[in-house]
C-alpha cells in the first residue's frame, strides 16, 4: 500500500470515528433531554393534581356550608 493510500485510509477511518462519536453524543443528549422532560412533566402533573385536589376540597367545604345554612 502506498503512502497516499495509507493517508486516505487513515483520513477515512478518522472521519468514521468522528461521525460515530458525534452520533453517540447526540444519542446521549437526546436520552438526557427525554429524562429531563419526563421529570418536568411529572412535576407539572403533581402540581396540577394538587391544585385540583385543593379546588375539590374547597368546593366540598362550600357545599357543606351552604347545606348547613339551608338546614338552619
Amino acid at each position: 500500500m502506498s503512502t497516499q493510500e495509507k493517508a486516505r485510509q487513515y483520513v477515512t477511518e478518522t472521519r468514521q470515528q468522528q461521525q460515530h462519536l458525534e452520533q453517540s453524543m447526540l444519542e446521549r443528549s437526546e436520552a438526557e433531554a427525554a429524562e429531563i422532560n419526563d421529570a418536568e412533566i411529572q412535576e407539572e402533573t403533581r402540581e396540577l393534581v394538587a391544585k385540583q385536589r385543593q379546588k375539590q376540597q374547597h368546593r366540598t367545604l362550600s357545599m357543606k356550608h351552604r347545606l348547613a345554612e339551608e338546614v338552619e
